[in-house]
Parts: structure tokens; sequence; C-alpha cells
């Protein structure tokens, strides 16, 4: 009877605009929820079959729900480094728990960034889910893979302890007084049996150096050392002789040929304008190649113009380049005061970590307070063939579905994926004025409904009266 199909008509329209407003109201209570993708139920007819010569029997509606999950939300700044939103396509790689992860466990997308350390150092957002990424192996490369999601491990600072790096050049840029008056003592010296490395007035050895320049240097384990140049005016003009020490003597061993902590020894000459001239310097073997090679604490005792840090020291072998001509002006000889304009040096002593940042490629880089920065990790980035057809679960996350296809894992700024925008977050997709728009247009449609019910009762109640 066509009664009775509008009477069921009416009733899918009831249930039809009860699960749009269900989806309004959940857009309206996400309002202000991180990465939020508004939802909205669209309608679609129901017709009933039915012969040709049949008289016409109303289907109904029903009410299909869509998550617009690609919907972009707008950045909104933040304070903290480890929040992250995504400007593009992709989703972070999300789990339940940070350890001991099992490829039976379940991973999550989300674009729910709102990352920051828990008590164990990983990152985890709002949600209690642990961000996903490809971690620093021992060489300090990071290997991605694009499909093994058994890859991928939770992201953790706290394993980042203190960081020192060992000094590998050294600048100098100083002066030598072209005028010096030639020390008393310079017919006595002997680079190797009367230098200025034992230069001492109290036992009256050695000779006095007319200018010498410390170089402050960090070891493999942040430790500070000194190395000083020491300088001696030869009889001949614009030459000097020239002798590298560690400063005290007792942090190398010395080889045959260097005595008293000494590292390198020779002839400094400039030329008649002043100028270092480096092709007639025999300070260092290979005038274009100033390396001061220091063997490990743990390596055998140096052979001939050798030299390790000492054992007590336990530390690693160390190159350090010394630039005596390379900084601008470098080291000159002008008839001016002999003095030290600058000694630029780099590596650091030990430093602990102090901050967290995360860059728009998701690299991962601890801070030291020595100036040192490490990366640590590079977070991933998940996009699939129809993301709208992705599984919402709980903690504003979703799961893969068969409508969604397979993940594909890129770095941000790959293949297609978007970049990573730190100390932002994505704002909700819901546009307030429109869930309002909709929660009346519903409200007026549910009421609607419910008259066809009443209608097609009355109308029944008047087949009824027939009868009597």
């Amino acid at each position: 009877m066509s009664i009775n199909s509008a009477m069921l008509a009416g009733v899918t329209g009831l249930v039809s605009n009860s699960q749009a407003l269900a989806a309004i109201s959940d857009n309206i209570a996400n309002v202000n929820t991180v990465g939020y993708k508004r939802s909205q139920a669209n309608f679609q007819t129901l017709v009933t079959s039915r012969s040709a010569n049949a008289a016409y029997a109303a289907g109904g509606v029903t009410a299909q729900t869509r998550r617009f999950v690609t919907a972009q939300g707008l950045p909104t700044q933040t304070t903290s480094s480890t929040d992250l939103s995504i400007s593009g396509q992709g989703f972070f790689v999300v789990t339940e728990k940070s350890e001991d992860l099992q490829p039976t466990d379940a991973r999550s997308f989300t674009r729910a960034g709102s990352f920051a350390l828990d008590n164990l150092g990983y990152l985890r957002n709002d949600a209690g889910l642990y961000l996903q990424g490809w971690l620093v192996d021992d060489e300090g490369l990071i290997t991605t893979d694009p499909s093994d999601i058994t890859r991928l491990r939770s992201i953790n600072v706290s394993s980042v302890g203190g960081a020192a790096e060992p000094t590998t050049r050294a600048t100098v840029n100083a002066n030598l007084l072209s005028s010096q008056e030639l020390s008393a003592d310079v017919g006595l010296y002997d680079a190797t049996l009367n230098s200025m490395a034992m230069y001492d007035p109290d036992l009256g050895t050695g000779v006095r150096p007319d200018f010498s320049i410390q170089v402050p240097v960090s070891d493999s384990k942040g430790g500070k050392r000194t190395v000083q140049v020491d300088f001696l005016k030869s009889t001949n003009p614009n030459e000097w002789y020239a002798e590298v020490r560690a400063v005290p003597a007792a942090d190398v061993e010395t080889g045959a040929g260097l005595t008293n902590g000494q590292l390198a020894t020779g002839l400094v000459v400039f030329t008649p304008d002043g100028r270092l001239d480096s092709a007639a310097t025999t300070l260092f073997p290979d005038p274009d190649n100033p390396v001061l090679t220091f063997g490990a604490s743990a390596d055998a005792a140096p052979g001939a113009g050798a030299f390790k840090w000492d054992t007590s020291l336990g530390v690693a072998s160390q190159e350090i380049r010394l630039e005596l001509g390379g900084a601008a002006g470098g080291l000159t000889q002008f008839d001016s005061q002999s003095l030290v304009q600058s000694v630029a040096t780099n590596g650091t002593a030990f430093g602990n970590l102090t901050n967290i940042e995360i860059d728009e490629r998701g690299f991962v880089t601890a801070i030291f307070d020595n100036g040192i920065s490490r990366q640590i990790a590079q977070v991933a980035l998940a996009t699939f063939p129809n993301a709208d057809g992705l599984i919402p679960v709980n903690g504003n996350a979703y799961r893969v579905a068969q409508a969604s296809g397979t993940y594909n894992f890129k770095t941000a700024g790959s293949g297609g994926a978007g970049f990573i925008s730190p100390s932002t977050l994505e704002a909700s997709t819901v546009d307030l004025s429109s869930e309002f728009t909709g929660l009346i247009t519903t409200q007026r449609a549910y009421s609607a409904s419910s008259k066809i019910i009443t209608t097609a009762d009355q109308m029944l109640e008047e087949l009824l009266n027939i009868k009597r």
C-alpha cells in the first residue's frame, strides 16, 4: 500500500537526518581539535522495485557519511619547536606504544602534530600516539624505505647525551715586528738541542722566543688543549725560526727529532712586502697541507718526527690544519708591534642537550649548549592513493582501508608529500557558520519527515473510519 510506503519513507528521513545531525554535532564538538577533518552526511534516494503498471511506492532516503580527510586546515603558530603541521599531502605515522614494536602492532596516521617529549624522551602527541621516523645509524646516515613499515622507529631524544667535537682547523691572523731586535741567544738556537720549547729561565736552558701565539683546541672528548707557535727572528732578513708545540709538553708523546712537546719545527719566511712566503716556509713538509697529525692515546710509541696524545688522556687520533696564511691577512711581517689579531678554531668542549629542532624536511636535530647540532632522525610521512577512504579511529587518527589503498612512506617535500612546518599546528577544517546553518536545515528536514508519518497516520485513520 502506498500509504504504508510513505510512512516508511518518513522513517528513513528521520534516520538519515539523525545521522546528519550526528555528523554536524561531531564537527561542532571538534571545532578546536588539532588536525580534525570535518565530516558530512550525503543523502541519496532509495527506489523500490515495482512493475510498470504498479502503483507508485515511496522508497525514502539513506545517508552516507563522508569525511573530508584531504581538506587542508589553516596553520596556526605556536611556541613549541616540536609542534608540527604538514603543508600539502601526507600524514604522520604514529603508534600506540613507543618501544618493542612488532610487525603486528597497529600503525595509525594522523595530521595532529601537537608532539611533545614524554618522561622517556619520546615525541608523543596529545592523543598519546608516538611519532615514527627513520633513525640515524652508527655512521650518522639516515636510510629511508618507502614501503617497509617495520623500518620505522619511535623518535627518542633522551638517548642523545652530551656531545663534543674535536678541533680540525685553526686559522691565525697575527703580525710579527719586522724590526724586531735579534736575540742575544739566536746564534745558540738549535731546534733539537737548544730549542724554544726547552726555554726555562730558572734553569737557564733553551732560547727565549721573541713572540708566541697560543691556539686553543679541543680533543675527541672535548678536553681543552693548547698548541703554541713560537717565533725567533733569524739573522737572515724576513726569516724566523718557528716551533709548534703542545702546552704542557706532557699532553703529547713525541718520536725522535722532537723534544719537550714539539710538534713541528722549521722556518717561516716572508716576502719583502711583509706577506707570508708559503713556498719558502719549511715549518710543514707540505706548505699546501699544514696539518698536525696526532696519534691516538692508545697507539704505540710514535716514530721519528711523529707524535701522539699522551696515553693517560685516553683520546682518539686527530688532525688539525694550522693555517698561518689562510685568514684575511694571515701571518704577516710589518714594522708594527707583534700582536695577535685573531685565532679562529672549530671544535667544541663538552656540551649538554638544550633544544630539539625539526626542519621542513623532517630532520630532527639535537642542539647542544656548546653550539654543536646533531641530526638524530627524520620524520616519515605517509601518502595514500585515496586518503578520503581511510578509516577514522580514536585520537584523531586513521587506519588503512581497502578504499584508501596502501601507504607509501616518503620524506617531506619528496614524491608529492608536503613539507613539514615546525612550530605550527593544523587547525580544524570545521566552519561554524556552515555547521549552524546545517543544524537549521537538518532540524527542518527532520520535522518534515515527522510530518510525513503524522499525515500517513491520519490517512490510515480515515481509512479505518470507513467501516464505522
